[in-house]
């Protein structure tokens, strides 16, 4: 139990230019950022995801029996389904301005080449070195910022199945399943080493536009449930406060008009084994699906963590509308079982100063809905 809003966000963040050209020791990097957050005043911080080449990249690195093969132009998840389809002008132009994220001149004059990553053997956990090398900074910098714990994310098997081709395992099921086992050691690790393990499943969201709507709700339902049993399959046996859940609809930018409503999977959302669920609602997309927790039935020992501050515009959220976004969520599920919390990353989405600048407002934002819901 809190007197306030504690805040928090989804996991990558800015990454130092000292950093970023090499002239700064990934050690030194996460002190830097861990101190930004504290001094920021975020509650419960991260790495920045600076151990990573990205959200579900870095498993290359970290999972065996898999071989890298060039993909062609336009056969990445990313580059289909139904929007690309009804929105085709915009995306070729996004997509040859580089504006689909935010990205550097040099990332945009200089694109990497497209890759696959076959399955053609046994997978397995092979990442035990880089994890344990990104626990120690992590605790090392948490200690330096005298702040007591803190979340490192991961990727879901869901998310780590897209653009990662299957041609060993004999069905879908055991693939998954498979994937589940492997990284089953890097959820446990990081919970038994004192920190809390975030769980990032974009694209069972995303994967509607891509695959759902071909098929139709009820199989995309059952394509999603699958996964998730393979998700709490790895989870079992961690507590529930240890484990957080993150959703949301691929954080590029456009128009976002294909993607699943919330109500038509928040019940499956919450089969996951996860003591918080991470989700977009600062966006104009979903702002409005607070809605949905009127009816949902959200278990009492579990919290929420709305996105109140979005990675989808440049506009910094004014502290008064961050406030209004936690008192919807507070008044319909208890002002204790709300936390503050990002729509996505905010490293790679937008300038890094708007960045910390919407991470100060998230926090300001937080402080104001705190003397709303606990007055006098």
């Amino acid at each position: 139990m809190t007197d306030r809003i504690l805040t928090t966000h989804v996991g990558t963040l800015p990454r130092p230019a000292a950093f970023e050209a090499g002239e700064m020791p990934l050690a030194d990097a996460v002190v830097d950022v861990v101190r930004h957050q504290a001094a920021l005043g975020i509650d419960v911080v991260d790495d920045g995801e600076f151990g990573k080449a990205s959200w579900t990249g870095y498993a290359v690195e970290r999972l065996g029996g898999f071989e890298a093969r060039p993909l062609e132009a336009g056969a990445a998840p990313l580059a289909r389904g139904a929007e690309r389809q009804q929105f085709g002008e915009f995306y070729d132009e996004a997509t040859r301005s580089g504006t689909l994220w935010y990205s550097t001149s040099a990332q945009v004059l200089t694109p990497g080449a497209p890759t696959e990553w076959v399955c053609t053997g046994p997978i397995t956990y092979t990442g035990q070195s880089a994890l344990q090398r990104d626990i120690d900074n992590f605790r090392i910098a948490l200690a330096t910022a005298h702040v007591a714990t803190g979340f490192l994310p991961v990727a879901a098997p869901a998310s780590l199945e897209p653009n990662r081709r299957n041609e060993y395992y004999p069905t879908d099921e055991a693939y998954v399943f498979a994937i589940a086992e492997a990284m089953k050691t890097e959820y446990h690790t990081i919970v038994e080493a004192g920190l809390t393990v975030q769980v990032d499943d974009a694209w069972l969201t995303a994967l509607w536009d891509r695959i759902g709507i071909q098929i139709g709700l009820e199989a995309y339902r059952d394509y999603c449930r699958l996964r998730i049993d393979a998700l709490n399959y790895a989870l079992a046996g961690l507590p529930l406060d240890k484990v957080r859940y993150h959703i949301c609809w691929g954080s590029w930018h456009g128009p976002h008009v294909t993607d699943i409503p919330l109500a038509e999977i928040v019940d499956l959302v919450l089969r996951v084994n996860a003591g918080a669920y991470l989700f977009e609602a600062g966006n104009v997309r979903h702002e409005h699906e607070y809605h949905v927790w009127e009816e949902a039935h959200l278990p009492q020992d579990r919290v929420l963590i709305p996105g109140v501050v979005s990675h989808a515009t440049n506009v910094v959220e004014h502290p008064d509308l961050v406030a209004e976004r936690i008192t919807r969520f507070a008044q319909r599920v208890g002002r204790d079982r709300v936390i503050a919390g990002t729509d996505c990353g905010l490293g790679g989405r937008v300038h890094p100063q708007l960045a910390w600048a919407k991470l100060e407002a998230l926090v300001e934002g937080a402080r104001r809905a705190s003397a709303r819901l606990w007055p006098g």
